[in-house]
């Protein structure tokens, strides 16, 4: 697995860098707009794939179509393929994918079918004429919810559910730090992950540690609401991770890190229609202000922090970098010069957490 999204992490850093092709030649869709979303799970996961369907809803008003859409196609190339190509002869002719391992069977199918556009999310394939992988900056997002936790905090310290060690996922827990001491410089932050995206008993237990070192702000970075519900069962405070999960803990959840993928995706799809589509020879990788993530607060935030977090959102979409040094690393080695900001090439291979954490990635 770690291959894997060793593997995942360069080819993704040509998204990162955000190049676009000047001299691609714009995608011609041939007829309407007729897309499908293909999810590698079940529509109401409480979390990535739930997000895509609200979006997906969302989608459905305003371009004014209906947007098709099928579950459980999982990240198997003998299950995507068929899939994919009973929807191309059914007319679609904009293929969204939402799953990292979708990227090959989709870069295949890209050069098989021409005149079908391809997206995917989390993917790795991009190939300047129909077809590109998407993903977001949710360290932003992350950041914002940390300030939150900073704020909040009663016992100055606060804890982070991750599930992998991966660039993608540190960002995360650094940003959240980073965050936290924006509106308190006296916080300590412990983080544990759990190995795995989607594993409720590692969860549960992840949190509950936290919560026995006296945390009394959980944050997270895995697919399920459990690390929320602990905290809600103890009477600690948290923030999520994919979708808004005061749904799961309404008493706990002050902040969410959030998808809102219809915000690139619904004049994604308006560009396609148009002829002016030319898809990036690295990809689409979205901040805050193109549509990638967002935050939800809690009515329970304070409103003096509130407006400290929408003007800091604020500040973000108007350019401001959330990681500028001095940053040093937990064992003090210097990874980020006084008033310089990490390339995005840095950011995406991060490999270490920040001075402050306590916390493994081994």
């Amino acid at each position: 697995m770690l291959k894997i999204y060793k593997i995942l992490a360069i080819t993704l850093l040509g998204i990162i860098l955000g190049f676009s092709s000047v001299f691609a030649e714009s995608f011609k869709l041939k007829g309407k707009p007729d897309p499908v979303i293909i999810y590698f799970n079940v529509k109401n996961d409480g979390g990535w794939v739930q997000a895509f369907d609200e979006a997906r809803l969302r989608m459905e008003d305003q371009l004014g179509m209906k947007i098709t859409h099928v579950e459980k196609i999982p990240e198997i190339a003998t299950e995507i393929r068929p899939a994919v190509q009973k929807f191309i002869k059914r007319g679609k002719n904009i293929i969204v994918g939402t799953a990292f391992g979708y990227s090959d069977t989709f870069k295949e199918l890209a050069e098989e079918y021409p005149d079908v556009a391809f997206l995917n999310a989390a993917g790795t394939t991009n190939n300047e004429k129909n077809l590109v992988s998407f993903y977001g900056r949710t360290y932003e997002s992350q950041y914002l919810c940390g300030m939150v936790a900073g704020a909040m905090t009663k016992s100055n310290k606060i804890g982070f559910v991750a599930a992998n060690p991966f660039g993608l996922v540190n960002w995360t827990v650094n940003a959240y730090l980073l965050g936290a001491k924006q509106m308190n410089p006296n916080v300590t932050m412990n983080v544990v992950f759990t190995g795995a995206w989607n594993d409720p008993v590692k969860e549960r237990a992840a949190a509950e540690a936290l919560v026995e070192q006296g945390i009394d702000v959980i944050g997270q970075h895995v697919d399920t609401p459990t690390p929320q519900i602990v905290a809600q069962e103890n009477g600690v405070l948290g923030t999520g991770h994919h979708r808004d999960m005061t749904e799961f803990a309404s008493d706990a959840t002050v902040c969410s890190s959030v998808w809102v993928w219809d915000r690139y995706l619904t004049p994604k799809i308006s560009e396609i229609a148009s002829g002016e589509w030319s898809p990036s020879a690295w990809g689409d990788f979205l901040s805050i202000k193109q549509g990638g993530t967002d935050i939800k607060l809690s009515d329970k935030v304070p409103s003096d922090i509130a407006n400290k977090v929408m003007a800091e959102r604020d500040a973000i979409i108007g350019g401001k970098s959330v990681y500028v040094g001095p940053l040093k690393d937990q064992s003090g080695v210097l990874k980020v010069k006084a008033g310089e900001s990490p390339s995005d090439g840095d950011l995406w291979g991060m490999d270490y957490l920040l001075e402050g954490i306590v916390g493994s990635l081994n």
